[in-house]
């Protein structure tokens, strides 16, 4: 816990920087309502891989400064977190430049700002958002869906959030399409899963909203990870243990790809790329290249 009591809160802010997170793989991404003071008095020791502290929808119009203060009081009193910690801010026209130049100075990993439509808007969070900071967006528009490929070459954006249920009013769809057999979904989270990819961020998948279905929202876990997400939006603990099994990397895996990289470069070096394994079939350096992909985030 930040604080040993909520009963009496500082009144002033502090002066403890957490250091950066250094994870290389994410597979949890939790949501934290603000005015919820028992839930952010937490960040410094939860199981989530990233924790989104939320100044957007959830936050009524009338409360946001309240959330906005709690944010920034917490955060000025957190000296270390397991986690990677996101403040997701309003769009920028709606109060999210105003939220960001005001957290700037307070220790956090990344903003995520919410209805991204051009690249242009990420090109100026990056110059008004501190250096220390990732930028990361909510997928939400049928602009940024149709262009998010070309968001590319702004080196500290490095994730994109896709909103399926904005996306879908976006583009005119109900939002009644979100199961898992519909094929129009499928091809939503599969293009911004590639899309994503060819700009060279992470694509995090959707919130699914009832958190007290486990069993349906391990079904879209085990989907997705089938996709190629590594990443997914949780709400509460019971979602977020779900998505770190579900999405971290198999024993398996990494035993696989520790072989096959040692015998490739032990091949390689006698000038054969190509061979047949006692273990694993034919390996040459494509198969080679998928060991490095695995280890590289482990």
């Amino acid at each position: 816990m930040i604080f040993n009591s909520l009963e009496r809160l500082p009144k002033e802010f502090g002066t403890e920087k957490k250091a950066p997170a250094l994870r290389k793989r994410y597979c949890s991404n939790m949501m934290l309502n603000p005015l919820k003071l028992k839930h952010l008095n937490r960040i410094d020791n939860m199981s989530a891989d990233m924790i989104t502290l939320n100044l957007e929808d959830a936050i009524a119009p009338s409360r946001k400064k309240e959330a906005l203060h709690n944010i920034a009081l917490f955060l000025s009193y957190l000296k270390e977190s397991k986690s990677f910690i996101i403040v997701r801010t309003n769009p920028l026209d709606e109060g999210g430049k105003e939220e960001i130049e005001f957290l700037n100075s307070f220790s956090f990993d990344a903003v995520r700002v919410a209805k991204i439509k051009s690249r242009e808007e990420i090109l100026e969070i990056d110059k008004i958002l501190s250096p220390d900071k990732e930028i990361h967006i909510s997928l939400e528009t049928k602009e940024a869906f149709h262009t998010l490929s070309t968001f590319s070459d702004i080196p500290r954006f490095t994730t994109a959030n896709i909103g399926i249920l904005d996306l879908l009013t976006s583009l005119g769809l109900p939002q009644s399409l979100v199961t898992h057999d519909n094929p129009t979904i499928h091809y939503i989270l599969s293009k911004f899963l590639i899309d994503a990819k060819i700009a060279g961020v992470n694509p995090i998948s959707f919130m699914f909203q009832d958190y007290q279905d486990t069993k349906g929202f391990r079904a879209w876990c085990e989907l997705e990870k089938k996709m190629g997400f590594t990443t997914k939006a949780c709400m509460g603990p019971l979602q977020v243990e779900i998505a770190n099994e579900v999405f971290s990397v198999e024993k398996n895996e990494i035993v696989r790809a520790k072989h096959i990289k040692e015998a490739f470069e032990t091949s390689s070096a006698k000038g054969e790329n190509g061979f047949m394994d006692e273990d694993y079939g034919f390996i040459d350096e494509p198969i080679y290249r998928d060991a490095l992909l695995v280890l590289g985030v482990v």
